[in-house]
């Protein structure tokens, strides 16, 4: 029977109760009840201070992402999606695809068709997945075609197709790949031609490949002496950097992102990044994203607290006022994971580096309500530990840093 997608049941949870369409970005207020953002924030920028659904007055404007919810909305939407496409159109069967690696195996010149067939298999679900990273031979082969890097100006367009499609292979089966840590140290080993590759994939390849590219560059980044091949490789960093900051696509950015986290461990490699300026576009991301964006926000203020562990990034932080006011401001708004990575950095800045600009910035920004607000909420007690360092410090050198607006000044803790 041919599936009608005009007949979709969507679950009443799914709902907004305001637009009654599938939620995008849930959020839920203090009442309880989830609603999508742009609806909820458009009921009370209207002057509204109920909950729609209750018609409760609202003590607090706030609302929190639900995160859980916004998962189990994406895992339904992914299912729709693949249950909605021809098997016909889309699916080939596991002994075409054994024969077309064996045409990829055998280099028959024609195998770019093969790689896309291949692909899309890969793509459907987890066990075609396995199945393309258990055939035999396979994966060294793919590791092979990459770590022969041969270019002839004329041939480069035809080579990165080839490393293109390669790439996205390979991207797809690696987390199926029954001995990965043997597979890793052969990739490591082949490191420096790999890299060749995967930088001419940056520069010119697609977006697909791209992402595939930092993806597995993210996984051979296992210990220092390969995150600083990646990082010190000539125009690497400018392709990472680009990839974040040029694209729209938030599957690109997070790669990137991650690829980035992997590598910053050394400190060369901070210091290298700070030279780069990427605390000043990290600031300018920050202060542009909605907090809907939670993924990606996460990533780069992880990214900033890795930076901030050094003297270089946290005097960078300091002198770019848009970045701390911006790391405020994501407070309490995203998620739990990123008020944490906040924490860390202004601990690190203000408290640890004791920079008196970026404490004037923390205040101008409501920032003490925050803080005080963290300390007193769950947690971890590193985390209210450093928000007790923060508070001791703006008491100290300010005398009317405490006097601010907020309702929270019955819980002040001096």
């Amino acid at each position: 029977m041919v599936r009608n997608d005009l007949f979709i049941t969507v679950p009443n949870f799914f709902k907004c109760p305001i637009s009654l369409d599938v939620m995008k970005s849930p959020v839920s207020l203090c009442t309880g009840v989830t609603y999508d953002r742009s609806s909820i924030q458009a009921w009370l920028d209207n002057g509204n201070n109920t909950c729609p659904a209750t018609m409760q007055v609202l003590p607090s404007k706030d609302f929190v992402p639900n995160h859980t919810l916004h998962r189990l909305i994406q895992i339904w939407s992914n299912s729709i999606n693949t249950s909605s496409q021809s098997p016909q159109n889309h699916s080939i069967s596991r002994q075409q695809v054994r024969d077309l690696i064996k045409k990829i195996e055998a280099k028959d010149s024609n195998c770019n068709e093969g790689f896309s067939k291949i692909i899309e298999f890969a793509k459907i679900c987890d066990e075609n997945r396995k199945f393309v990273a258990d055939v035999e031979g396979f994966v060294p082969v793919l590791l092979d075609i990459l770590s022969n890097v041969k270019i002839i100006d004329k041939d480069v367009m035809k080579n990165i197709v080839v490393f293109e499609q390669t790439i996205r292979v390979l991207d797809l089966v690696l987390m199926e790949y029954r001995d990965k840590d043997q597979l890793i140290r052969s990739m490591v080993a082949r490191n420096r031609d790999l890299l060749t590759s995967i930088l001419l994939i940056l520069e010119k390849g697609n977006l697909d490949s791209r992402i595939g590219a930092v993806r597995v560059l993210q996984i051979i980044a296992i210990d220092t002496e390969t995150k600083l091949q990646i990082a010190e490789k000539e125009g690497m960093l400018n392709q990472l950097f680009q990839l974040i900051t040029s694209e729209t696509d938030s599957t690109a950015i997070e790669a990137g992102l991650y690829c980035l986290i992997a590598i910053s461990i050394p400190r060369r490699i901070k210091v290298k990044m700070v030279r780069f300026g990427l605390v000043q576009t990290l600031g300018k991301m920050l202060s542009q994203l909605e907090s809907s964006s939670f993924s990606i926000i996460e990533k780069i203020l992880k990214l900033l607290e890795m930076i901030s562990s050094c003297t270089e990034g946290r005097t960078a932080i300091c002198t770019d006022l848009v970045c701390v006011t911006a790391i405020v401001e994501k407070m309490l708004k995203v998620s739990k994971t990123a008020t944490e990575h906040a924490i860390v950095i202004m601990w690190s800045v203000c408290y640890l580096f004791r920079d008196q600009m970026a404490q004037e910035t923390v205040m101008k920004s409501n920032g003490l309500t925050k803080i005080l607000l963290i300390m007193q909420s769950n947690y971890s007690p590193s985390v209210r530990q450093m928000c007790g360092d923060l508070m001791k410090i703006f008491r100290v050198n300010s005398k009317s840093c405490l006097c601010y607006d907020t309702k929270t000044t019955h819980i002040m803790p001096f």
